[in-house]
């Protein structure tokens, strides 16, 4: 069994998107790895046949990956953090992304993945890769 049961897909070139992260603090069984990983470029390409950029909460033991708005409530929510503000994060994901790229110089936005999708066979079978990549938790977090 790995050591951590979720795992957070994230911008980890992005020194904002930290903040969104930040919630892992009080949650020990998920790791966070940074979207431009090779773990987490293979996943998602076995996920959604491409690598689309957004952030994904990975759930071994839910068989889901939740992706941009999705996950951002998801984390908020598993983080205890009130309704009102995993509603908030949920309702203005796009807004919050869009800010957070600018302010960083990012250059990009995130891809049209907001929802909670069923996990594949082949993703499931990168969970580990995952998990490893994630084993040391960045500095940020």
């Amino acid at each position: 069994m790995s050591e951590y049961e979720s795992v957070l897909v994230y911008d980890g070139e992005c020194p904002y998107c930290s903040v969104a992260a930040r919630a892992l603090r009080e949650l020990e069984d998920v790791g966070a790895i940074s979207w431009y990983d090779d773990a987490a470029q293979s996943f998602l390409e076995r996920q959604f046949g491409e690598a689309p950029f957004a952030m994904f909460l990975v759930d071994r033991r839910e068989g889901r990956v939740y992706a941009g708005r999705s996950a951002a409530e998801e984390l908020a929510e598993r983080a205890g953090t009130p309704g009102l503000v995993s509603s908030l994060v949920r309702d203005n994901y796009e807004r919050i992304a869009k800010v957070v790229g600018a302010a960083s110089g990012r250059g990009r936005d995130p891809d049209d993945y907001h929802e909670a999708y069923d996990l594949t066979d082949d993703a499931a079978a990168r969970f580990d890769a995952l998990v490893d990549a994630a084993a040391e938790r960045p500095a940020a977090l």
